[in-house]
């Protein structure tokens, strides 16, 4: 990051009107320095998504991930209680886990084999107070637990705060539950989705993850990069949602169900009949994308992996039992299909994007009046999180 590019004058330069405003500078999406900058300024202090709840076993279940640099371990206790600690023992600091699995109910350290419970109780200290001596007077087990990360669960997507300090993940979400009441009943995203476990993909694109949300928050790249699916869903029947502090995102007034021998997935109970036809596609900052519909929903979300290169995972829900059963296992399939057909067309344009951005002529372009205010409003944000 060049000495100019203070987070000040970046926030300066994104926070102009939009005909004026000129975005983040390349060093932000190709600096290994920025990358670390975003997940502890950043991501750290908002409400990201990591994983899906299903991923684990019942119970008595841990599941490593390496978030960006950072490694973190998912537990179920005996009473399927989900938690998410940082996977590092807190004696010498060993990573505990390598590799997902069902345990009785204890995490061991393969050093000197401290041993917590999947609630992150630190249980056992062999040796602690000399050979054959596993307590000490002057140490509190009680004190030197696995330490936790603020976690929530919400659509079967787990979701965590690193840094401890964001609001209630409830307060956080509720711009895009109030805006999905009015096709559903808010009840339904918490209490009768479901997951078909078949129905999820895993994408790898070779671009900063900002990419990858610039890229989802806007409809202007349909007729160029989605010809099919601008077809069917044109550039002019999408609308842009109202920005809410940590989102932005985009609708569909011409979402069309898929037809498999005549038949359709059942629809979610009592969405509007004048709002059949509407999808909505939201992006709660900073890493988790949003696709609802009458028939199905998605959640799609970002695993930066380094400065230019993000996994993205997918997973398709739907509504009813009925649509999850064997009658509908085309459907489902072609659903899919479908949806990983979209998210690969467009994997060509973000990493096309950040090749640009090593470009000395390339910095941090313009934005159309009238197409890019959801783009803009996340360069803001980032801007924002760096400043503050």
């Amino acid at each position: 990051m060049s000495i100019t590019d203070t987070p000040a004058s970046v926030l300066e330069r994104v926070s102009l009107p939009i005909s004026q405003a000129t975005g983040l500078p390349n060093t932000h999406y190709t600096s290994d320095e920025a990358f670390y900058h975003d997940r502890d300024k950043v991501i750290a202090q908002s409400w990201a998504c990591i994983g899906f709840v299903d991923e684990l076993e019942d119970s008595n279940a841990v599941r490593p991930i390496d978030f960006m640099g950072l490694p973190l371990l998912l537990t179920k206790d005996e009473h399927k209680q989900l938690r998410v600690f940082h996977n590092v023992c807190s004696h010498r600091g060993m990573k505990l886990v390598d590799s997902p699995c069902r345990n009785n109910g204890a995490i061991r350290c393969p050093y000197h084999s401290w041993t917590y419970a999947n609630d992150g109780t630190l249980r056992a200290t062999p040796n602690i107070g000399g050979h054959g001596v596993h307590s000490h007077d002057d140490f509190d087990k009680t004190a030197n637990g696995l330490e936790e990360i603020a976690s929530a669960t919400w659509l079967g997507a787990i979701f965590i705060n690193l840094a401890g300090n964001c609001v209630a993940f409830e307060d956080y979400i509720a711009p895009v539950v109030k805006q999905w009441s009015r096709f559903l009943d808010p009840g339904l995203l918490t209490n009768f989705v479901l997951s078909d476990n078949e129905s999820q993909l895993q994408l790898t694109v070779k671009s900063n993850w900002k990419l990858a949300v610039e890229n989802y928050l806007e409809s202007y790249h349909l007729p160029s990069v989605h010809p099919e699916l601008n077809r069917v869903s044109p550039l002019d029947a999408h609308y842009y949602l109202e920005t809410f502090k940590n989102g932005a995102g985009q609708g569909s007034k011409n979402y069309r169900r898929l037809e498999v021998d005549g038949s359709s997935l059942p629809s979610v109970k009592d969405w509007p009949g004048k709002l059949a036809n509407f999808a909505e596609y939201p992006v709660i900052y900073p890493n988790t994308f949003l696709g609802i519909h009458a028939d199905q929903l998605f959640i799609q979300y970002l695993q930066p992996l380094s400065t230019n290169e993000t996994a993205e995972h997918v997973r398709v829900f739907y509504y009813t039992e009925e649509a999850c059963s064997s009658s509908f296992q085309q459907h489902r399939s072609e659903t899919l299909a479908g949806w990983k057909n979209v998210f690969e067309e467009d994997i060509f344009a973000v990493e096309r994007m950040q090749a640009g951005r090593h470009s000395p002529a390339y910095k941090g372009g313009a934005f159309s009046p009238v197409m890019d205010h959801p783009t803009l409003h996340f360069h803001q944000w980032v801007a924002q999180m760096l400043a503050s």
